[in-house]
């Protein structure tokens, strides 16, 4: 954190408002907070400012006023000065890794123009997708500044399948300074995109669900983060104008709004604005999640949502290592709290962050997740990343990325019943037999499905989700659980007996009347409380007939005669002919072509597996001819065709293709 300090004053030197002309709310003071229960140094994380909350280290660093220090005193809290942590000296040159389109010294963050590019060229590139939808304006842009910004949601799902489909919603980077929020929202979107052809479950999300993500939620505040500050509000400069201007925009939500938690001094992080929702960047959320979703719950603090409600919302920030869940605004838990808590635990058991109700020392008020499940009964979660807010990119890639991106998954998987599926036996280890995952088998064969069934995977740091054993397991081809048509196939314990929390389990697919291509298996389980877990799907390939690719003297098969390659060439003058194979030299992976006498090959053709390295069939070919030529290679089980020429007269280059057959593999 001391890096990140003299990092902040680095680049805030050359801003136009530098860091050292911004006074400290309420003459606060870094400290280390020292505790002997992780939950209490959790709550403080919640409430107070801290600055780093590596709960390792038997302390965190809070920047506290004398209240806040009285606060975490009454706690049980040990606080010593630290001193050394605002006495760093600034390096007398700004840093150089700094990488176009990224923030500096941090390569790993993309800036808010650079978020907007990645999200536009996902849209571009798979329109069938996503779509990039404009969703308001930042409060700059309001009041016609040229620096202000247009408030984008991200949307993810397949359009030619037909909705409604149940919606899991994002929001990320609400405060500006959390550097990780906005990337790891991205990346996810990213994934997504990236896997639908190749991964059964995003494939299955897609068509089924989608997500909304609006992935810079503060752009105003974030570009004053991106010059080194820990700015969290809005930069409505309306609002303390000379210091840390604008509006917390986690306390203007217009659900509980101006009650405790936040504060009326324009210059305090909490600062709640004049009224509730008065920022255009909060009454751009709350307008977008008005049309997602009508209001499920009654309008008493005590009335619950149905619970087959659909829709999940996350707002995603940082630090604390924390899944939080409503209420925050009072100690009771709210009426579907015992869903929500269970829904928690397994959220934090990819990521092992502390699960939580969302009330720290005190209470808080205008908060997004209360707002979400308060005013429309959706299932509300906040996401707290990390260990601090410039968190490093090492840590981000290494730790914080992957554990979370599982994270959210499981919440898009659990989006059409968040109050009910989470209590149910998890779907892992998915595998069929033979080749059935890779070039595909034959109509007809018996093809072995093998699953996990597991029901105790929840976070249990603070307190125990009940668990139950395995009561039954089952099967669909091609139609999911839920959806008219339907039929149900029972999978069976490997020993035999249902009798465990953890239990693995088997089934026979009979293949026969599967039409060739590729099929969707989806697998649920249920527990001896009735219980049905999330689905988990695996792509099942079903090959033409062994042998689709019919050798001959012009036509080379590869991988199993699933690839059938052929060679046209032509010369300057206007002659074509075909390339001969030559047998003597064909393997599974390559063979050599010639034109003209048997004992002079001209081209080299692999086609090799690369699905281990990028999820794909690769092709390579190597030339020895300057003649022009098109070699074309056709999946028989897809009828994909991929054609490669060169031009008469020109040197043939050497052909990588590593993209070429995504759908040739293993899902």
């Amino acid at each position: 954190m001391t890096r990140i300090l003299a990092l902040s004053a680095v680049l805030a030197a050359t801003a136009a408002l530098p860091a050292q002309e911004l006074e400290q709310p309420g003459s606060a003071r870094v400290v280390r907070a020292y505790f002997d229960d992780p939950l209490v140094a959790a709550r403080a994380v919640m409430s107070l400012e801290a600055l780093e909350s590596e709960y390792e280290k038997g302390y965190i660093v809070l920047r506290a006023t004398e209240e806040d220090i009285e606060t975490a005193r009454q706690a049980g809290m040990r606080i010593v000065e630290d001193d050394d942590y605002l006495s760093v000296a600034p390096p007398s040159e700004p840093p150089t890794q700094i990488v176009e389109g990224t923030i500096a010294g941090f390569p790993c963050y993309r800036t808010v123009e650079e978020t907007y590019a990645s999200a536009r060229a996902i849209a571009r590139a798979y329109p069938k997708l996503a779509t990039w939808k404009w969703a308001g304006r930042s409060w700059k842009k309001r009041q016609g500044s040229a620096d202000g910004y247009t408030l984008y949601v991200l949307r993810l799902t397949n359009s030619e399948t037909p909705g409604p489909k149940p919606a899991l919603f994002i929001t990320a980077a609400l405060h500006a300074r959390e550097y990780t929020t906005a990337e790891l929202a991205l990346r996810f979107a990213e994934h997504l995109a990236d896997s639908y052809e190749t991964d059964a479950d995003v494939q299955w999300l897609l068509d089924h669900q989608e997500v909304h993500i609006m992935l810079q939620a503060n752009p105003d505040g974030r570009k004053r983060a991106e010059e080194g500050l820990l700015w969290r509000k809005n930069h409505n400069t309306r609002h303390c104008p000379h210091s840390w201007a604008g509006v917390d925009l986690n306390r203007n939500f217009d659900f509980k709004w101006g009650e405790a938690g936040s504060s009326t001094d324009e210059c305090s992080f909490v600062y709640r604005g004049l009224s509730a929702a008065s920022e255009p960047e909060t009454q751009a959320i709350q307008t977008y999640m008005a049309r997602l979703f009508r209001d499920a719950r009654g309008p008493d603090n005590d009335d619950a949502a149905p619970g087959g409600t659909s829709g999940v919302v996350l707002d995603i920030h940082s630090h604390g290592r924390l899944i939080l869940w409503p209420w925050g605004h009072v100690v009771e838990p709210a009426p579907n709290g015992t869903a929500l808590q269970t829904l928690g635990r397994k959220l934090a058991y990819f990521n092992g962050y502390t699960p939580l109700q969302a009330i720290g020392f005190y209470p808080t008020s205008g908060t997004t997740e209360d707002y979400g499940y308060g005013v429309l009964g959706r299932a509300s979660f906040t996401y707290e990343l990390g260990t601090t807010f410039f968190q490093d990119c090492g840590d981000f890639e290494d730790s914080i990325l992957d554990d979370n991106l599982e994270s959210l998954l499981y919440a898009f998987k659990v989006a059409r019943t968040p109050y009910r599926t989470p209590a149910g036996p998890d779907v892992r280890d998915l595998s069929l037999s033979g080749t059935a995952s890779t070039i595909g088998v034959a109509a007809g064969t018996a093809v072995t499905l093998s699953a996990t069934f597991d029901d105790t995977r929840y976070e249990n740091s603070n307190g125990s989700e009940p668990t139950q054993d395995i009561a039954a397991g089952e099967y669909y081809v091609d139609v999911p659980p839920w959806a008219r048509g339907s039929t149900a196939k029972a999978m069976y314990a490997s020993d035999r007996t249902f009798d465990g929390r953890t239990e693995s389990a088997t089934a026979t697919i009979d293949t026969t009347g599967l039409s060739a291509g590729r099929h969707t298996v989806f697998v649920r389980a249920r527990d001896t409380d009735g219980n049905w877990g999330a689905v988990s799907a695996i792509f099942l390939l079903v090959a033409r007939t062994r042998g689709a690719c019919e050798a001959d003297p012009e036509t080379l098969c590869l991988q199993d005669s699933r690839y059938a390659v052929t060679v046209e060439w032509r010369k300057p003058d206007g002659e074509t002919g075909v390339g001969a194979v030559v047998n003597a030299a064909r393997t599974n992976e390559s063979g050599l072509f010639t034109f003209f006498s048997p004992d002079n090959w001209e081209i080299l053709i692999k086609v090799l597996d690369g699905c281990a390295l990028n999820g794909h069939v690769w092709v390579y070919a190597a030339s020895t001819t300057d003649l022009g030529y098109t070699i074309r290679v056709t999946d028989k089980l897809t009828e994909t065709v991929k054609e490669y020429e060169n031009e008469p007269g020109v040197a043939a280059p050497t052909i990588t293709d590593g993209t070429a057959f995504p759908q040739g593999c293993r899902p």
